[in-house]
């Protein structure tokens, strides 16, 4: 393997599943957003990006119903258009952003996000997640988690399914800020929903490692709010 991820000895097999654990959890935990290391001059070829969509339609959705739609876009004037509205929302963002203190992570996370405003034009592929009709009242909130939920699952999915082929992506939504004119610009009707957009390209560099992240036991309560689960054996 070339990431470094402490990882289950390779080869490791999960009794039940077959499954090789060191590889699977070295795809979760190394994909990435990824931004500044996307090859700008390299095209990905539209079947490679369907075979990510392909996988990205087995993922969880409400009822079955097959109402996720995709768009790719790799039109270098139609990239222009949609570009100019992502930099209107996205260039103000990350500048207020930048001006607060951060840290070294955070510093790293803007910085990504201002290469991104800048040269999303240049970004070989877009990929646009939508659904076919569009959400309920924002007060809906248990309505709202479904609806995304049908959605979000496959956009995950694609994302997985590009970092094992050597593909990165990242998940961003400024667009989204300019819905309707993104809409005329690709000829969406009013009916549907863009949910996120992927730039895509082919990744440069070999590895990825591990985000740090906080032990699970740190983030995770047991039957109440911060009630620690416990290690094993340690209940009398």
């Amino acid at each position: 393997m070339n990431d470094n991820d402490p990882n289950p000895t390779p080869g490791t097999r999960h009794p039940r599943t077959g499954f090789d654990l060191a590889e699977a959890d070295r795809l979760l935990k190394t994909t990435k957003q990824v931004r500044r290391r996307l090859d700008l001059s390299r095209p990905v070829p539209n079947d490679e990006i369907l075979e990510c969509i392909d996988v990205a339609s087995h993922a969880p959705m409400g009822g079955n119903l097959e109402r996720n739609r995709w768009m790719i876009i790799d039109d270098a004037s139609t990239k222009q258009e949609i570009a100019k509205r992502y930099v209107e929302v996205g260039a103000p963002y990350l500048e207020g952003h930048s001006s607060a203190p951060q840290d070294q992570r955070a510093e790293r996370v803007i910085e990504s996000g201002k290469f991104l405003v800048e040269h999303l034009a240049d970004v070989p592929a877009l990929v646009l997640a939508m659904r076919l009709d569009r959400p309920p009242p924002a007060e809906a909130l248990g309505s709202t988690a479904a609806y995304y939920g049908s959605v979000l699952p496959g956009v995950w999915s694609f994302q997985l399914a590009a970092r094992a082929r050597g593909v990165g992506s990242a998940w961003t939504t400024f667009h989204l800020e300019h819905e309707a004119d993104i809409a005329d610009v690709l000829g969406i009707p009013s009916t549907v929903t863009q949910v996120c957009l992927l730039p895509v390209a082919y990744y440069t560099g070999d590895t990825f490692t591990p985000a740090p992240r906080r032990p699970a036991r740190e983030v995770t309560y047991l039957n109440r709010w911060k009630q620690p689960v416990e290690p094993p054996g340690s209940r009398t």
